[in-house]
C-alpha cells in the first residue's frame, strides 16, 4: 500500500522555534529605555526628525537669492505681556523700526521690540475677529478682519492712543471675489502696490492688484486667485500667515500644521526653499505651538508669533 506524503504534517512535527529569552529582554530593556528617554526628553523624536530633515534637505541652486538662511533661535517662546489670548499678525515696520502685531482678547494692536517686549498698547474699537496687520507706508497701517474687510488705519499717535474703527477706509471683499470668511493672514508689496492674503484651512492664496487706487475710490482692486502656486507644496498643510520681503521680492507662507516657513517666488510661485519650526530646527527646545504671525526685518532677522501669547525671534548664523 503506498502511503501518501503530507508536507503540512512534516512541518507540523518540527519543534516550534521560540525566541530565545535574551532576545525577548533586550527588546524589552531598549522598549522599557525608550519610553524612558521620552519621558525624561518629550522633544526627542521632533529633533531626530529635524536632523534627518536638515541632512537631506537639497542645497539652494547656485544665485538663488533667498530670503531665509541658516537661523539660531534667540527669544523661545517669550509671553507677551499682556496678551492672554489669541495673538496674530505679525509686520515689520521699518521707519519706526519695531514690530507690530494683534491680539483679540482684548482687540489691540501692538507695538514690540525686537526681543518681544511690549512698546506700546492700542486698544482696537469697534475691530472685530482681527485676524493680520500689514504697513502700507505713509504713516498708515492695514488690519484685516477674518470675515473679509479691509480696514485702512493711522498708526497712533500716542503710546496709548485708541484706534476707532468709525470712519476708516475700508475694503470690504464680497464672496463673489472668491475669497472665504476665513482670511488668516495678509502681507503688502509696497513697490508693487499688491496685498497678497491667506486663509487657512483649506489653504488658498490671494493677490490683490492696485489696492491703493481702489481704497482711494479710482478704480476696482483686481483679485487673481494663486491656488496655482500651491500645487505640489505638500510641506505646508495649512496657511496661517504671509510675509513679503522687499529685498528678494519672495513670500514666506507659514503654516502652523507642518511647524514651518515655506518660502516662494512671489511673480511665479516657483519654491525655493523652507524654515521648521519644529523641536530641533534652528536650536528650537521645543515645536512653536500655533504659529500665527510671521516677519522678516531688514537684516534678514526673522520673527514668529504663536497662540496663545508667544514671541519668537531667529538671527543669522
Amino acid at each position: 500500500m503506498t502511503t501518501l506524503s503530507n508536507p503540512l504534517s512534516k512541518r507540523l512535527a518540527k519543534p516550534l522555534a521560540f525566541p530565545r529569552p535574551n532576545a525577548w529582554w533586550g527588546g524589552i530593556v531598549a522598549a522599557l529605555a525608550l519610553g524612558l528617554a521620552l519621558q525624561a526628553d518629550p522633544g526627542l523624536p521632533d529633533r531626530a526628525f529635524a536632523a534627518t530633515i536638515a541632512a537631506l534637505k537639497p542645497a539652494r541652486p547656485q544665485g538663488t537669492v533667498s530670503a531665509l538662511t541658516d537661523y539660531r533661535v534667540s527669544v523661545e517662546a517669550r509671553p507677551v505681556a499682556g496678551v492672554t489670548r489669541k495673538l496674530s499678525g505679525l509686520a515689520w515696520d521699518a521707519q519706526r523700526g519695531h514690530l507690530w502685531a494683534v491680539g483679540n482678547e482684548p482687540p489691540q494692536l501692538l507695538a514690540l521690540d525686537a526681543r518681544g517686549e511690549v512698546l506700546a498698547r492700542h486698544p482696537l474699537a469697534g475691530f472685530h475677529d482681527v485676524a493680520g496687520v500689514t504697513v502700507l507706508g505713509d504713516g498708515r497701517l492695514l488690519l484685516v478682519e477674518a470675515h473679509q474687510s479691509l480696514v485702512v488705519a493711522p498708526v497712533p499717535a500716542g503710546p496709548d492712543a485708541v484706534l476707532s474703527r468709525d470712519n476708516l477706509p475700508t475694503l470690504t471683499l464680497a464672496p463673489g471675489d472668491g475669497i472665504g470668511a476665513g482670511i488668516a493672514g495678509i502681507a503688502y508689496d509696497e513697490a508693487g502696490d499688491r496685498l497678497f492674503v491667506t486663509e487657512h484651512a483649506p489653504r488658498k492664496l490671494h493677490e490683490i492688484r492696485d489696492l491703493q487706487a481702489s481704497l482711494a475710490g479710482q478704480g476696482d482692486a483686481r483679485i487673481i486667485d494663486r491656488e496655482a502656486w500651491l500645487r505640489g507644496k505638500l510641506l505646508a498643510r495649512d496657511l496661517s500667515s504671509v510675509q513679503f520681503d522687499p529685498r528678494t521680492g519672495h513670500l514666506l507662507l507659514l503654516s502652523a500644521a507642518s511647524r514651518l516657513a515655506l518660502e516662494i517666488d512671489a511673480d511665479d510661485g516657483r519654491q525655493i526653499g523652507y524654515q521648521g519650526l519644529g523641536a530641533g530646527f534652528a536650536g528650537l527646545a521645543e515645536s512653536v505651538p500655533q504659529a500665527a504671525g510671521i516677519a522678516l526685518d531688514g537684516r534678514g532677522s526673522l520673527y514668529v508669533v504663536s497662540e496663545p501669547n508667544l514671541f519668537y525671534a531667529f538671527r543669522p548664523e
